[in-house]
């Protein structure tokens, strides 16, 4: 895989507004990759160039073809090439030398099955970077700009009808996952703008397709299916492009990255997942993450029928059914999303009821079999719940209504002039009926779901959605010079807190000791009560050798804790290097948390905060970000926490410093970014959360070095 240095986007243009194409591996065979994309552009009506080449030459589906591209009339724009692996090299060499800009390659056999094959994938990227060239693939399903026409793919799907021009735009690196999208938002009745599948990514990649999309002036929402990330800052410039230009980006992420060797002498290593990296990047960034196809295009095509202005961005809804029973299933349904449904306000109460005297007012409304007997009545309802105070989404469950002709009717007569009247409101039903209903509905403006749970679960997302659409967009990420580290850090924890205290960390006055008397002057030096650990670099957790005393009172009592501290290293650990003795002040008063940071193969250092104790280690009650993360950033990390009520005064208890907390998981953070290069892992564990204003200091810490790059070979 080659290096990008070329920002996300660049040079894709080819891909979706190629004015000629030569398919090289062109075949009379529709049933064959090289047959089908020659068979589609025509039948399809794309309106440039198309070349089939074949080293046969004559004729292929009633079009000159061509025994090579360097012999096409003129230069191709793009080559879809559909030939061997083996042979693929060669002919992106003769599409090189014609001039040709951008090519997909279609064809598997190459990193997906090993070195031999890797190595021709390597090839085609050596070509394709001499030349400025822009690969899609290789084992890919291409590209489709649905209003031009323009198919670069064997899919299937395209072989009897292309989807409807639209605003949805797809990139995928599984085809079949990225055609099965296409296809179902087709049927869904939604218009597609373009369709990428990235493949082997040996060059364009996901965060090239998602940047593509979000500067064409078609799409209006981005729905990607994407199985690796490989280049961090690549994807989060295609994010905070797609932000800046109001295009949403809904995530199908599936898989997690190998985190590679667990250190098992860090919680830390333990406690942030790539998977969990991901998904706060994707935050971070206004992206929204779902976690299968079918919430994929649920709440893709919602979206892009309230794009632009009315995705909501309170968690409230309102449902309204004219059954009891599915009003309660659906309360129950919104609120296992995580949905609220507040109660109505008393004038919008009496207004259901002088248009249904009948009428249930809580919330779920109950408006009863009578509120489809005519348009106006219906039309009163919704017109009621939508001016609300409460400004919640209205959901009406309308079951197969629609089937019924009458009913049909009425339900559409109102809905129009409801809409009509309030075109900024999010308004949703949920129904099952004719395509040609369901579509009218959409065209209103209101997306209908197939079921309660898929409506609850689609709301949900909405919300998460338009409140990631509503942040500001992320500050750049400044650049954080690296530096050196001295290797003592890595000793022991009184190195280590000695470095995060210059980095502005506040850490306890503390001495290390190397006998019983020192230990004694060292502990009246600082006052009593102090502890007393052991300070070694092969005793990690120190609590499990014995190698921690506390609340030490007295003299008599550090010159006891010294003896025992030593007989148990001793018996637990005898071949392990002992350096002293560190004597520190007994901290109390405080929450505790522990803060760290990891490595992310793609995102580089992450940092990791959590309350203490089970909290992190059996609970994984844990927020993580990649770092650097701003002071702020780290507040909304620790806010974040399923304890925070800890910090936050729960029972009466004293208010924690948290901001004092949230400056020193930044500082952190800044830390980690400079000695990258040699640190792989951090934890501070545990940091003492004071009262507010009297700060946050860190009691223990452990670093861990960088592995050696591997040299080249």
């Amino acid at each position: 895989m080659a290096t990008h240095t070329e920002r996300p986007g660049a040079g894709l243009g080819p891909f979706f507004h190629a004015r000629s194409i030569a398919v090289v591996g062109a075949s009379d065979d529709i049933t064959k990759i090289g047959g089908r994309p020659v068979y589609m552009l025509r039948k399809h009506g794309y309106a440039g160039a198309v070349y089939p080449v074949n080293p046969k030459g004559g004729t292929v589906q009633g079009m000159t073809a061509y025994a090579s591209v360097r012999d096409t009339p003129t230069a191709p724009e793009l080559a879809i090439l559909a030939v061997p692996a083996a042979a693929t090299p060669a002919a992106l060499r003769d599409c090189a030398a014609r001039g040709v800009k951008a090519a997909i390659v279609l064809s598997s056999g190459f990193g997906e099955l090993g070195a031999e094959g890797a190595a021709m994938q390597a090839e085609l990227v050596d070509i394709a970077r001499q030349h400025g060239m822009r690969i899609l693939g290789p084992n890919c399903l291409g590209t489709v700009n649905v209003a031009d026409r323009m198919i670069g793919s064997f899919s299937i799907s395209l072989e009897e009808y292309m989807p409807l021009p639209g605003g949805v735009g797809i990139v995928s690196q599984s085809g079949n996952v990225g055609s099965h999208t296409m296809n179902t938002v087709a049927r869904r009745g939604l218009g597609v703008s373009q369709f990428m599948a990235t493949g082997n990514e040996a060059d364009v990649d996901v965060a090239d397709g998602i940047a593509a999309l979000a500067e064409d002036e078609a799409t209006r929402i981005i729905l990607c299916c994407m199985e690796t990330c490989r280049h961090g800052e690549r994807l989060v410039a295609a994010l905070e492009l797609a932000r800046s230009r109001g295009k949403p980006v809904i995530v199908l992420k599936v898989g997690s990255t190998e985190q590679g060797q667990a250190a098992a002498a860090s919680h830390t290593g333990a406690l942030t997942g790539s998977d969990a990296v991901i998904d706060a990047v994707f935050r971070r960034h206004g992206a929204l993450r779902v976690r299968s196809v079918e919430e994929l295009i649920d709440i893709g095509h919602a979206a892009s029928i309230l794009m632009p202005g009315r995705l909501p961005q309170r968690d409230a809804v309102t449902v309204m059914a004219a059954s009891g029973g599915f009003g309660v299933m659906m309360a129950d349904a919104m609120s296992q999303a995580g949905l609220r449904l507040p109660a109505l306000d008393t004038k919008t109460c009496e207004r259901i009821r002088h248009v249904l005297p009948m009428a249930g007012t809580g919330n779920p409304v109950d408006a009863t079999a009578q509120m489809s007997s005519r348009p106006d009545i219906l039309q009163k309802l919704l017109s009621a719940l939508l001016e609300d105070p409460s400004g919640s989404a209205l959901v009406m469950f309308m079951s197969l209504s629609l089937y019924n002709s009458r009913l049909r009717g009425v339900y559409l007569e109102a809905l129009a002039r409801v809409r009509e009247a309030h075109p900024e409101r999010a308004l949703m039903i949920v129904s099952q009926g004719p395509a040609d209903a369901v579509a009218q509905i959409n065209a209103l403006g209101i997306p209908v779901f197939p079921s309660i749970d898929a409506a609850a679960s689609g709301l949900a997302g909405l919300v998460r959605l338009g409140q990631l659409a509503g942040r500001p967009a992320s500050a750049a990420r400044r650049p954080v010079p690296e530096e050196a580290v001295d290797p003592a850090v890595f000793r022991n924890e009184y190195e280590a807190k000695r470095v995060l205290a210059a980095a502005g960390i506040d850490v306890p006055q503390e001495a290390v000791v190397r006998s019983v008397e020192e230990a004694v002057r060292a502990a009246e030096g600082i006052g009593y009560p102090v502890v007393m650990k052991i300070v070694s670099a092969d005793i990690p957790h120190k609590t499990e050798a014995g190698g921690v005393a506390l609340n030490l009172r007295s003299a008599a009592a550090v010159r006891d804790a010294y003896g025992t501290i030593a007989a148990s290293v001793a018996r637990h650990a005898p071949q392990a290097r002992v350096e002293g003795m560190l004597v520190a002040p007994m901290v109390k008063g405080g929450v505790e948390m522990i803060a760290g940071i990891s490595r992310d193969p793609v995102f580089g250092p992450v940092v990791m905060v959590g309350m203490g104790g089970i909290h992190a280690e059996v609970l994984k009650d844990v927020a993580v970000q990649a770092a650097p993360v701003s002071e702020d950033e780290a507040l909304a990390m620790i806010r974040s926490l399923r304890m925070f009520a800890l910090l936050d005064g729960a029972r009466g208890q004293p208010k924690a410093d948290i901001r004092a907390a949230a400056r020193c998981v930044a500082r952190l953070s800044e830390f980690a970014c400079r000695h990258a290069a040699g640190i792989a892992e951090i934890d501070m564990n545990p940091i003492l959360v004071r009262p507010e204003g009297e700060g946050a200091v860190v009691l223990d810490a452990l670093m861990i070095p960088a592995a050696p790059a591997t040299p080249a070979h």
